[in-house]
């Protein structure tokens, strides 16, 4: 696993999607805290990315002006106020996080169906193990 960052690197920067908008590494963070949580509040937020309440406040507020992020009140106790994605959020998400589906596609057409099998099933070890040793 040694050359583990070399390789991901390298599929990250061929396999990842082309886009033109301008969103610093801290409001991807954000955006991906936001879709993994639920009722998840500013100081939540401020919290795990180990940010002042100010900062992380500054942050959503960017965010929701660009239409990715929407405040919505806490049914169960009113005085929360929880962060929720928008449409345009999930997308500009996976945009920025997720490779590209059609370059996937393509790469499938060229991998034989046990190629395909063996890298799915090292992707969902990696996976599991991370969650594992490494909860959230």
């Amino acid at each position: 696993m040694k050359d583990i960052n070399q390789h991901w690197e390298s599929i990250y920067y061929h396999l990842r999607y082309e886009y033109e908008d301008n969103l610093s590494h801290q409001a991807i963070r954000i955006l991906q805290l936001i879709s993994r949580e639920k009722d998840i509040t500013i100081g939540k937020v401020a919290a795990e990315l180990s940010l002042s309440h100010n900062t992380a406040s500054e942050h959503v507020k960017r965010l929701i002006q660009k239409g990715f992020i929407i405040k919505e009140r806490n049914k169960q106790d009113e005085r929360v106020v929880n962060l929720t994605l928008t449409k345009e959020g999930i997308e500009i998400l996976e945009k920025h996080t997720l490779l590209d589906k059609e370059k996937i596609k393509i790469l499938e057409s060229q991998l034989s169906k046990e190629e395909q099998q063996l890298i799915e099933k090292a992707f969902s070890l990696l996976a599991k193990e991370a969650k594992y040793a490494f909860p959230r």
